[in-house]
């Protein structure tokens, strides 16, 4: 049987490296799964735009899944193949949108996507990224925003979900062309900002967003060596901006006129910039 699953990508309002508590918000850029289950107990993968890329992630997240629903008596593999619009190593929640979209549509292969709660979907895929090594933290955070939609507030040490709302926001979204692998991060460094990331946890708990994510970007900026410059260029007309993840790319959030005006600026950096809308509808099934 075949399975297709679709999962939106994220932002970052609170990056959980400093404390194990993070918070992002699904933007529409977007990743598929198709999945054909086989009977030759054999898992193989592959990225379309990236086929000389490491597809241990996505074969591990159809491994788990296969583990835990499938029939004990079968003896299941897969060919899975992920395409995706959202550029990787980016900061942009690459990986969390593959591991859901694959995990879902192996679910649906399987037939039993719509008996599997979403957050324990989820947590599967979150499983396979700390087992294949692309996360420090499991990047539930992440994971949970892309599964569910809208925002959402998580401990990442227990894969708990503390809040969650959905919000109207465009979000204006600037990649710079180098890349930033999150397993290759200096954690060390983003402890050292616990007493910022936890003032930005309070802010993000009460709904405060925007303040959230601005104070989160420049802690990291700080913290990961990254430049202020492109928050600075916003922070006149925006509710909020924030380097994404552990980088390269930065996202602010607001209107869209104001955020158009944001473009002209971050369109003289080298790199890609557009504005998308924030999801709420997170992974589904095609």
């Amino acid at each position: 049987m075949d399975g297709r699953a679709v999962a939106p990508a994220a932002g970052t309002v609170l990056n959980a490296l400093a404390t194990g508590t993070g918070s992002a918000f699904a933007i529409d850029l977007e990743t598929t799964a198709t999945v054909t289950l086989t009977d030759d107990g054999e898992v193989t993968g592959e990225i379309a735009e990236e086929p000389e890329e490491d597809a241990s992630l996505i074969e591990r997240c159809v491994e788990l899944a296969v583990a835990r629903y499938a029939e004990e008596d079968e003896d299941v593999g897969a060919r899975v193949r992920t395409e995706t619009d959202v550029p990787m190593a980016s900061g942009l929640k690459s990986s969390s949108a593959a591991a859901n979209a694959t995990v879902l549509a192996t679910l649906e292969a399987l037939g039993v996507a719509e008996e599997v709660d979403r957050i324990d979907a989820c947590r599967l895929g979150v499983q396979a990224a700390r087992e294949a090594g692309v996360t420090v933290t499991g990047a539930f955070d992440d994971a949970s925003a892309s599964m569910l939609g809208g925002v959402t507030v998580t401990d990442n040490t227990e894969d708990e979900l503390l809040a969650r709302e959905e919000v109207g926001w465009h979000a204006l979204v600037y990649t710079p062309p180098e890349r930033a692998y999150s397993a290759d991060t200096d954690v060390s460094a983003c402890e050292s900002i616990a007493p910022m990331a936890e003032l930005v946890a309070e802010l993000a708990l009460e709904g405060r967003y925007g303040e959230a994510m601005t104070v989160n970007g420049f802690a990291f900026c700080g913290a990961l060596e990254f430049s202020p410059g492109p928050m600075v260029d916003a922070l006149p007309d925006v509710e909020g901006v924030s380097l994404s993840g552990t980088g390269p790319s930065y996202v602010a959030v607001g209107e869209r006129a104001s955020l158009e005006a944001v473009r002209e600026r971050w369109d003289g950096r080298t790199g890609t910039t557009r504005v998308l809308r924030t999801r709420t509808d997170g992974t589904r099934i095609l």
